[in-house]
């Protein structure tokens, strides 16, 4: 292996041989679920009934990943993931590293699961099936904030569990805020999906991680940064915040793109197998 590849990822590469058992048991799962699997008897009839199937199990993902990152996006929260390393007789930087401490918006939970199913989509299904995901999720994220807008219009019987004041601090949605979030999504997405097939072409098929992490980590960072620059400018939050979010919500979606390349690995390798489809080969739908 080359000397400049990251060592986690000789981990994973030397993994790939244990990979195919649990590619392997769940050929063999789905083959007893009543309707025939991927798999060397399955016709090809058959074979695109699965491929639209997982097609959609993915989008549903999708979807319901970036919806619930914008219902549940004005709480924020603190986290010290090294704070066990604090000792008395640490040095001084290791008290800094055991003391550093994210804040951020509990929306950023879910959202780098929508990264990871577009590349996986653009791996499997092709670019063009990756944009029409993308195009869905805007379109379900403004109709359900549609629907969240007139229930908080709505008044609240006096015998609601939920009155009106606590619908509003909980779902109201601020109007730049929702902007500022639907048009960081939309740039980031569909920037990601062209590096990944930028890195696809340039690599001929080869090197999933370069493309899944590069794609991500660039397009994560657009999607930080175009966030909270039209948040400070509506005033949503103020611009002495502007620089400790950005940092603290792209090292935090680094991390997470890093810790998500061999579940990349992983579903890439196992698709592949089930649609029996060669390196660089994607569904035809």
């Amino acid at each position: 292996m080359n000397q400049s590849t990251p060592c986690y990822l000789s981990i994973i590469m030397k993994c790939r041989r244990v990979i195919d058992k649990p590619c392997n048991f769940a050929i063999q799962a789905l083959r007893h679920l009543g309707t025939q699997a991927p798999g060397k008897l399955m016709n090809s009839k058959s074979k695109k009934i699965w491929q639209d199937r997982i097609y959609l199990i993915l989008a549903g993902i999708f979807v319901a990943s970036l919806i619930s990152s914008n219902l549940i996006f004005q709480k924020f929260f603190f986290w010290t993931p090294l704070a066990f390393l604090s000792s008395p007789h640490a040095g001084e930087f290791v008290r800094w590293l055991s003391g550093f401490t994210f804040e951020l918006s509990v929306g950023i939970l879910p959202y780098p699961i929508t990264f990871l199913v577009t590349d996986l989509i653009s791996e499997i299904y092709g670019r063009e099936k990756a944009n029409r995901v993308v195009v869905t999720g805007f379109i379900s994220s403004i109709f359900i904030m549609g629907v969240v807008m007139v229930g908080d219009m709505a008044s609240a019987t006096h015998w609601s569990p939920v009155d009106d004041s606590v619908f509003h601090n909980v779902f109201g949605l601020f109007g730049p805020a929702v902007f500022a979030s639907m048009t960081a999504y939309l740039t980031a997405q569909f920037i990601d999906i062209r590096i990944f097939h930028f890195w696809k072409r340039k690599t001929n098929n080869r090197h999933l991680w370069l493309r899944n992490n590069g794609s991500t980590i660039f397009s994560q960072l657009i999607d930080t940064l175009s966030v909270l620059f039209l948040l400070c400018s509506f005033g949503v939050i103020e611009w002495v915040r502007f620089y400790p979010l950005l940092l603290n919500g792209f090292l935090f979606k680094v991390l997470v793109a890093l810790f998500d390349t061999p579940f990349f690995y992983l579903f890439s390798h196992l698709l592949r197998k089930l649609f029996k489809l060669k390196l660089g080969e994607e569904v035809e739908m």
